[in-house]
């Protein structure tokens, strides 16, 4: 039980920024408010270390899911070997249970929560793994192209802005795309 505690206290403490964040912001002044989470002056660990604190957060609910879902099965199929009478579905997973179900122990509670909590972190390793994969490859690219290479980027362009309003239409025809010049029938 005590390591299910430290592992709480842990993802608790990792969770800090998240409650300095402000409930709302006003967009009366944003040139001299400063976004919370603007990363962009960091060191690239840095971003890392967000990203790899996005998805380890984000996987929890599939994780703890799954998890709930697979110790379930364990369970069923070792209490009764998958038993579908009334009284053999009391292991089975939620979908499945039947009324007067069996709840589960505090050690396989805590099981459960270790296995979740792993899977998470194995996952967010895996996609900075990834990540860091992938930007050694782009960096070996632009490495070995010739010192003179000339880059060219390809981006859409912005359709222009402009200050008028379009005026509404009232009448049927604009609604449907024809114009209101035409000749009705």
């Amino acid at each position: 039980m005590k390591t299910a505690k430290r592992i709480t206290l842990f993802f608790l403490l990792l969770a800090m920024p998240v409650f300095l964040v402000p409930a709302q912001t006003s967009n009366t002044n944003t040139n001299t408010t400063k976004n919370f989470f603007d990363l962009s002056g960091s060191p690239q660990w840095v971003k890392d270390l967000r990203r790899w604190e996005i998805v380890a957060f984000g996987t929890i609910p599939f994780a703890m899911f799954t998890t709930t879902f697979g110790m379930d099965m364990y369970r069923w199929s070792r209490a009764n070997n998958m038993d579908f009478s009334e009284s053999g579905r009391r292991y089975a997973p939620w979908p499945l249970k039947s009324a007067g179900a069996i709840a589960m122990e505090p050690r396989e509670i805590e099981t459960t929560l270790i296995i979740a909590a792993s899977l998470c972190v194995t996952v967010a390793f895996t996609d900075l793994i990834i990540t860091l994969i992938k930007r050694s490859n782009a960096r070996k690219r632009a490495e070995a192209m010739p010192h003179n290479a000339t880059t060219i980027n390809r981006n859409p362009l912005e359709p222009p802005q402009t200050e008028e309003q379009p005026e509404a239409k009232d009448d049927a025809a604009g609604d449907l795309g024809i114009p209101s010049s035409a000749p009705s029938p």
